[in-house]
């Protein structure tokens, strides 16, 4: 009797496993050769069903293939997902004049809805990708469908002050951000975390996770023009949530309950008219900690 349930089992588990191998296999994703205005060279890969909607990953200077190939792309079962690299980000080419102001990203992204014949996209941005989509928003109101807020931030100071207030909490440190000091502040306070081999919590109290996601993102060599320019530019760090009262269109917000990365009441210092908020219990990189929530939140959404 043993016998024949350990086989019944063994053959369940190759049955899943082949199940699973076909349904990533089944997976139709079309790489787009999209060329902006100032000759620089975009990523994109599409594939999905449904509504467009364009993918704006976080960093600053990250990139999409560990949303993509991390269980993001179970959004494709309802929308038809264009996931690009930022200009200066991971596979993309970078600007010949380091062109790297939110008006030129904001230009990338409607190039990339035009040269693929969209007319109304939704938008998912994850991170520092927040401040993009929102101003994507603010400027091509009429070709957004609704945003997707996911673990973003609107405010770049804000979110590195509860990382330190994080990690003092964490290792027991005493770190101030002095003046406009925020981010020297920051960088000693991540020092001290890597130093206890912590940094992981940042993004999640999954470590594995964190290791998956280090994994995808050391998987091939990537571009990181954009990270190196982005710190020399105060109009990224300001307080950006003063401008969510203007953005008309529908929105929805997914938070985590321990994004350490962002602050996990982050969220409610946004005020979008037309919002409502998923708060999901878990870290930085909720679709792929909680796939099953992040996917049932963007599918109420989007129906």
């Amino acid at each position: 009797m043993n016998n024949m349930r350990n086989s019944l089992l063994f053959l369940l588990i190759v049955l899943c496993t082949i199940c699973n191998t076909y349904s990533q296999s089944k997976r139709n994703v079309t790489n787009i050769h999209v060329l902006t205005s100032d000759s620089v060279s975009l990523f994109v890969n599409k594939a999905g069903k449904g509504t467009p909607c364009i993918f704006v990953h976080g960093g600053p200077g990250a990139w999409s293939k560990s949303f993509e190939e991390m269980r993001g792309s179970v959004v494709e079962q309802k929308l038809t997902m264009y996931y690009f690299d930022q200009r200066g980000c991971g596979r993309s080419a970078s600007p010949a004049n380091n062109d790297y102001s939110p008006e030129r990203m904001v230009e990338d992204i409607e190039t990339i809805r035009k040269q693929t014949g969209e007319n109304k996209v939704y938008l998912i941005a994850h991170s520092f990708g927040g401040i993009l989509a929102l101003k994507y928003a603010e400027e091509h109101p009429e070709h957004v469908k609704g945003l997707i807020m996911l673990n973003a931030t609107l405010y770049v100071d804000n979110s590195l002050l509860n990382q330190i207030a994080f990690i003092n909490k964490t290792l027991g440190s005493h770190i101030v951000a002095p003046g406009d000091s925020v981010l020297q502040a920051f960088i000693e306070a991540k020092k001290q975390l890597r130093k206890a081999d912590l940094e992981y919590k940042i993004l999640s109290n999954n470590k594995a996770a964190v290791d998956k996601l280090d994994s995808v993102d050391n998987s091939e060599q990537r571009n990181n023009s954009f990270a190196q320019h982005v710190f020399a530019m105060p109009i990224y760090w300001g307080d950006l949530t003063k401008e969510t009262i203007k953005v008309k269109v529908p929105v929805l917000v997914i938070t985590g309950t321990k994004d350490n990365n962002i602050g996990p009441e982050h969220y409610k210092l946004f005020k979008f008219p037309n919002q409502q908020v998923k708060v999901i219990e878990g870290g930085h990189i909720l679709y792929y900690e909680k796939n099953k929530e992040f996917a049932e939140a963007v599918f109420n959404f989007v129906k």
